[in-house]
């Protein structure tokens, strides 16, 4: 440990929301631990690379990993199979349609799993988020049933990815594909997966050193981006 790192700060549950200390000086993935999940707070934090994430009965615990597992949205990889799947008439595709219908699929329990991160004030939270419009979800249909989809934070020219689910197979793939195609068409530049997994990577996630990612931020969060959620991508461009 370098001598000016520095360790989880303790944050208040009252009070005024200041800024985190700089995620670029913490000794580990873990930046402060505490605090509330007000909206101004989770808005801080997104805006200076630090998320959420912790356990039913768990204080909350606030991260900006190093690295970081990013999305560049013009460099997603689709297989030839996922495209065909893309174009199948089984399919329909929204946004912002059944938000809470997504943080519900994203919070149930998945195998291997001892539980979700999703917890019910997380589920308050990111409701918040989503009435205030910062948080947005693309859902995946077949037929009547949502068949996957996946949520996140829109900040400037950045969308933070929280969580992604499947009911069947390749349906949170395409929720990805259309995403990043539809975020590339209205500016985006990057798309924050906040870890990287072997799932994200053959799709053409990658790395970013924290100190590389906090600054491609601080570029992308002010950053003018001019669209509405909507799905204007005719679907021979998006697969």
């Amino acid at each position: 440990m370098r001598p000016d790192d520095a360790r989880p700060v303790l944050l208040r549950r009252s009070g005024p929301v200041l800024p985190f200390a700089d995620p670029a000086r913490a000794a580990g993935n873990l930046v402060a631990v505490g605090g509330d999940l007000r909206q101004e707070r989770l808005l801080q934090a997104y805006s200076q690379g630090i998320f959420p994430w912790f356990g039913e009965g768990d204080p909350i615990l606030w991260w900006s990993p190093d690295p970081r597992g990013v999305f560049s949205p013009g460099r997603i990889h689709v297989s030839r199979s996922l495209r065909k799947a893309g174009r199948s008439a089984v399919w329909r595709f929204s946004v912002d349609e059944a938000f809470p219908a997504v943080l519900d699929a994203c919070a149930a329990p998945r195998a291997g799993q001892g539980g979700t991160w999703i917890t019910a004030d997380m589920r308050r939270a990111y409701l918040g988020l989503f009435h205030a419009g910062h948080a947005h979800s693309l859902e995946v249909w077949s037929g009547a049933m949502l068949a996957g989809g996946l949520y996140g934070v829109a900040m400037g020219g950045l969308f933070f990815g929280e969580s992604m689910f499947s009911r069947v197979p390749d349906a949170s793939k395409l929720a990805l594909v259309l995403l990043a195609r539809h975020l590339q068409h209205w500016g985006y530049g990057l798309i924050d997966t906040q870890f990287l997994t072997p799932h994200l990577e053959s799709m053409g996630a990658e790395e970013l050193p924290r100190e590389e990612f906090l600054a491609q931020l601080r570029d992308l969060r002010a950053a003018p981006v001019d669209h509405r959620w909507q799905l204007t991508l005719p679907l021979s461009q998006v697969f």
